[in-house]
């Protein structure tokens, strides 16, 4: 500001000075501006310094000749932005023209009706948005329910499908044990869902699609079975389990290429098995791994809590009590212990 009122003061002395003398000072001003550009060849100029140029283009004809700090296309660039500005000032003080635009809120909260309710139309999510409160017409909701992800991610409908039908699922699978001579044993078993039990479980060194078919029928003797079986894609199965799994009344559901966590219950047991057994036991042959997983799977059912099972136990552990002292059972070899109250 003090700037502009110089400059002004110094055009207003100016008027009263002879020719001669403008002539000559406007010759020396020329003189510095030169020495100074050959110093600096791009000066910074202010915003008040932009403004005169622009406005000296506007009224002054011979403006170009006079300009020597930039370019003159650099001052008709000035003149562009200082426009848009303006443009953009007078689109804001106006009214917005045309419909009404939602919030984002109410945009969210249409997406994820979509997403948690697939079968629901416009009228649907149209009824629950009013009971909430929200003004809103049904076409704008259906036009907004074209951008949503009808979709869920897989994650979530596989979990769906496994909370709705819990009770009647099983689940198969395999893991591998060393044993002190470095060779490999397999340990097969079918775990329930509804209370993690497991049904039947065995050992062997050569797993073949006819072994495996005959651990299904010793796993499901008799009615009632599980309605649905979850297995992976291992090539130990081959075409002979889906077809005797069919046969049993089961439906087989195969889980996708690499997705262990399809099949997570089975997944999470194999890790039990392993931190609280496995991994603190070496195995000598068949039968001695098969006395120590038939150990396991009592602890596992009897006196292991569990999460998923809101801290009880696969064959329902009674809570004690009474008031007695505290009793301390080894379990597989004092690797575990049971803890009850004497009576």
């Amino acid at each position: 500001m003090v700037d502009a009122v110089g400059l002004l003061v110094g055009a207003i002395l100016r008027l009263f000075r002879t020719r001669r003398r403008l002539l000559l000072e406007n010759l020396a001003l020329r003189q510095q501006l030169l020495a100074m550009k050959r110093r600096h060849p791009r000066p910074r100029l202010a915003a008040l310094d932009k403004l005169f140029w622009v406005m000296a283009r506007r009224f002054w004809s011979e403006w170009k000749q006079a300009l020597m700090v930039v370019s003159p296309e650099t001052v008709v660039r000035w003149h562009r932005s200082g426009f848009a500005l303006y443009s953009r000032a007078i689109s804001k003080a106006r009214g917005r023209i045309g419909r009404k635009r939602i919030s984002k809120e109410v945009r969210d909260l249409i997406f994820r009706m979509v997403t948690e309710n697939p079968t629901w139309g416009a009228p649907r999510i149209h009824g629950e948005l009013l009971m909430l409160g929200f003004d809103i017409s049904e076409r704008t909701i259906s036009r907004w329910m074209k951008r949503a992800s009808r979709d869920p991610e897989p994650a979530k409908r596989w979990l769906t499908f496994l909370r709705n039908h819990r009770e009647a699922i099983a689940a198969m699978d395999f893991f591998t044990v060393p044993t002190i001579k470095f060779s490999v044993l397999y340990c097969f078993f079918v775990i329930g869902h509804d209370r993690r039990r497991i049904l039947h479980f065995n050992v062997t060194r050569y797993p073949t699609s006819g072994w495996i078919v005959q651990q299904l029928r010793e796993a499901f003797p008799d009615h009632p079975t599980p309605r649905f079986l979850i297995f992976d894609r291992d090539a130990k199965y081959g075409l002979e389990v889906p077809i005797a799994v069919r046969s049993m009344a089961i439906r087989p559901i195969r889980t996708s290429f690499q997705s262990p966590w399809q099949n997570g219950v089975a997944e999470r047991w194999i890790e039990s098995c392993r931190h609280d057994l496995l991994d603190h036991i070496i195995a000598l042959n068949e039968r001695h791994l098969k006395r120590l997983l038939s150990h396991y799977v009592c602890y596992y059912h009897e006196d292991r809590t569990h999460i998923g099972l809101n801290k009880g136990t696969p064959a329902g552990r009674v809570r004690s009590m009474n008031q007695g002292a505290i009793v301390s059972r080894a379990r597989l070899g004092g690797l575990h212990h049971r803890y009850d109250r004497a009576a």
